[in-house]
């Protein structure tokens, strides 16, 4: 088990490296070496994955290395046992996109990912295919970070956000299933932009529209409707995060907000809640006639009532809860009549026409 963990110790410092200019300093030999360790360790990883003592060793291990370093890993879920399964795709990704390795080491990594027609053993067969994996994840976050959405009406109709939700949820999947769904999303927000990847956010939050087609084949497990273990894990972060939602909330138009929040009944709540309390902050302006904050920050009359208005007009049981929230804040406030006084008896009050369409009357 000692030599197992200092093999790992000995490839972490490789990989740490591999992202540096030291790869000046490496020949094909070194190139070839680095390979063959990482081999070891990924047969390692398929001879013991079933083995929960080893497993923990290795990934306290792992842990406890990069946090001497004061880093985090080279990437998302490498600090757990399931990474030794393609560390030998991550470095060779890696050296390839590190322009300080030397040309005689780059052509030597070249031919140990794709040596040819000739013969070549298991191990190296499927190296070009984890390869590519990794490449396609790492394009996927790309992607995310650095491409903005075009001006559409309905963000949710975007061909390229609905691309990049459909990437970030598969990629969100294969992070969960490493245990570094958390870590990825974190990067993602503090890289931005924050609008463009709120957008995304929310799109991957809502399930793609039902199909048209006989009762039968809607139900059941493969409902494109039922939330995926990916968004309710983008669900977990969102709401655990305060800064992210309340931006999201603040942020992304009253529609695509009340999309998210027929979808999600915890975020409903959460985005009720943070509703109410920007009310809360408005007071009446005798002068202007209007409800108005005190800060910079306080959400305007308008958009409050947008979304609220927004809210109104979803279907029940959203859009009951939504009333019965407004009818408690204005009891709470005196149960007032008349315009003025109570901010949830205007909002009540203006938004009476939307309810009653709501309600078919």
């Amino acid at each position: 088990m000692e030599q197992l963990l200092q093999y790992l110790d000995r490839f972490s410092e490789v990989v740490a490296v591999s992202g540096t200019t030291h790869v000046s300093t490496w020949d094909p030999t070194t190139v070839r070496r680095a390979l063959q360790w990482a081999r070891y360790l990924r047969h390692v990883h398929g001879r013991f994955s079933g083995h929960g003592r080893i497993r923990t060793a290795v990934e306290r291990r792992l842990r406890s290395h990069w946090r001497l370093r004061g880093e985090r890993g080279p990437g998302p879920g490498w600090l757990s046992f399931r990474a030794l399964g393609h560390c030998d795709a991550l470095l060779a990704l890696r050296l390839l996109r590190n322009r300080a390795l030397g040309e005689a080491a780059y052509h030597a990594l070249l031919r140990q990912l794709f040596p040819g027609p000739g013969v070549r053993d298991a191990e190296q067969a499927t190296l070009p295919d984890s390869l590519l994996g990794l490449a396609r994840r790492g394009c996927a976050i790309h992607l995310l970070r650095g491409h903005g959405s075009r001006a559409t009406p309905d963000i949710r109709q975007d061909p390229l956000v609905k691309t990049q939700a459909e990437l970030l949820l598969e990629r969100v999947q294969q992070a969960g299933e490493a245990g570094g769904a958390g870590g990825l999303l974190g990067s993602l927000w503090e890289r931005g932009p924050h609008t463009h990847f709120l957008q995304v956010l929310a799109v991957a939050l809502v399930p793609p529209p039902a199909s048209p087609g006989p009762p039968s084949q809607l139900e059941g497990d493969d409902d494109p409707r039922t939330p995926t273990e990916a968004s309710q894990e983008l669900l977990r972060w969102l709401l655990s995060e305060p800064d992210v939602r309340t931006a999201f909330c603040r942020t992304l138009p009253a529609g695509l907000l009340t999309s998210v929040a027929s979808c999600h009944p915890a975020f409903a709540r959460v985005y009720m809640s943070l509703l109410i309390a920007w009310g809360r902050r408005l007071h009446y302006d005798l002068q202007q006639g209007l409800w108005v904050g005190t800060e910079s920050q306080d959400m305007p009359w308008e958009d409050l009532y947008d979304r609220f208005q927004s809210l109104c007009q979803a279907p029940p049981p959203l859009k009951n809860e939504v009333l019965t929230s407004l009818e408690s804040c204005k009891a709470q406030d005196g149960d007032f009549q008349v315009p003025g006084l109570s901010i949830w008896t205007d909002l009540l009050l203006s938004l009476r026409p939307d309810v009653r369409q709501g309600c078919g009357e």
